[in-house]
């Protein structure tokens, strides 16, 4: 979702077409996005990648190893509930690196805060002039009561909603919401260290990355990391379905309209409340949305599954693209959140997917972080 949407819902009108650094695609830096896809039956990549943690090395506190392999990324072939920008699936080569084992909590953000004295893009005045360089010519402003600090919250409908596309009906701009007060004024985080941070612009993650000597994961770093050693199944416990509501925190019942809370939590839960992957990690289906470093385009898992090559390490696509919103600049997000339901998005599937804008932060929106070796101390002998 995007300032262009935030407008709108602020006016009472929504587009229905809208969904819920500048790299390239691979290795290749010479050459205009244009020019590798053209190419791409020409190159050649190596896919030795790092496997294991080098011994020089021990994993940071809090962050787990994830070996480095290839796979396929993408949707599999037994997912009926994939999505057409989730295919085709595609070979990448990743090396091992460093993940946090959770979503960064409102205990490490407040640290960063008191370190830095950083503000969030929720806590900021909004700058008109620059707002105004993302919409269509002649978007009139709103009046100064509503263009105040705030951010996107969610609410519960009355009734069944006819029209999931229009998701105007369950969010709402919340002037004074940020990750402070995350359910808007008046809410608190005191209590819930353990929390995941939310209300997180894309800005405001890569000022965290800084000051940690983190970095943000790729798409595939991501992914592969959710499927742990459960390279080929629909969710990172396997093909079940019905494992759902013991392993993530989702939307159980009708959507938006009922929360059964059968998986224990109505909204966001502290970390760690559901069993861990493969490897350790938490919260890698439901919870909160995590920021990726991709910009989101439409048509990239086309283009780079032509040819049949292997990529290795890729960044995303060279550009953003949404077909259904040229104005949009928006980064992929992975995993889902408390609000996915069957019925919706059921984004808690590994290859699920999704686009939000960097100036986007909602009440479901958070991240956690990567390391390379190359970041990483070296331990004294």
């Amino acid at each position: 979702m995007h300032i262009y949407t935030r407008i709108f819902l602020v006016y009472g009108i929504i587009s229905l077409t809208i969904s819920c650094k500048d790299q390239k695609k691979n290795t290749i830096d010479t050459e205009s996005r244009s020019e590798v896809v053209s190419k791409k039956e020409e190159i050649v990549v190596d896919t030795t990648v790092i496997e294991n943690i080098p011994d020089s090395l021990t994993a940071p506190d809090g962050m787990v190893w994830v070996p480095g392999v290839v796979f396929e990324k993408g949707a599999v072939a037994q997912d009926q509930q994939a999505m057409a920008h989730e295919k085709p699936a595609h070979r990448v080569a990743i090396d091992g690196f460093f993940i946090d084992a959770t979503e960064v909590t409102n205990a490490e953000f407040k640290k960063f805060v008191e370190d830095s004295g950083y503000t969030t893009v929720a806590e900021r005045e909004i700058d008109w002039e620059e707002m105004k360089k993302q919409l269509p010519g002649g978007t009139p402003k709103p009046h100064d009561s509503i263009l105040q600090p705030g951010s996107l919250t969610f609410k519960k409908t009355e009734s069944t909603v006819q029209n999931l596309y229009d998701f105007s009906q369950w969010w709402k701009w919340t002037i004074g919401a940020n990750w402070r007060e995350p359910n808007g004024p008046g809410s608190s985080i005191e209590g819930k260290d353990n929390y995941p941070v939310v209300h997180i612009a894309y800005e405001d993650a890569l000022a965290y990355c800084e000051w940690a000597n983190r970095r943000l994961p790729t798409e595939a770093e991501w992914e592969l990391a959710a499927r742990g050693e459960n390279t080929n199944t629909t969710y990172f416990w396997g093909d079940d379905g019905s494992e759902l509501e013991k392993k993530a925190n989702t939307w159980e019942g009708e959507f938006p309209v009922t929360n059964t809370k059968k998986d224990g939590y109505e909204d966001r839960a502290p970390v760690k409340s559901y069993p861990p992957n493969s490897l350790g990690l938490y919260d890698m289906a439901g919870n909160v949305w995590e920021w990726t470093s991709d910009w989101y385009d439409t048509k990239y898992y086309n283009e780079v599954s032509a040819g049949n090559n292997i990529l290795k390490n890729p960044q995303g696509a060279g550009s953003p693209y949404n077909e259904r919103d040229p104005y949009a600049r928006e980064k992929v997000m992975k995993g889902g959140s408390f609000l996915c339901n069957a019925s919706y998005c059921a984004s808690y599937r590994v290859s699920a997917r999704m686009a939000t804008s960097l100036d986007s932060s909602l009440e479901h929106l958070g991240f956690r972080t990567v390391a390379t070796v190359d970041m990483v101390k070296e331990t004294p002998n």
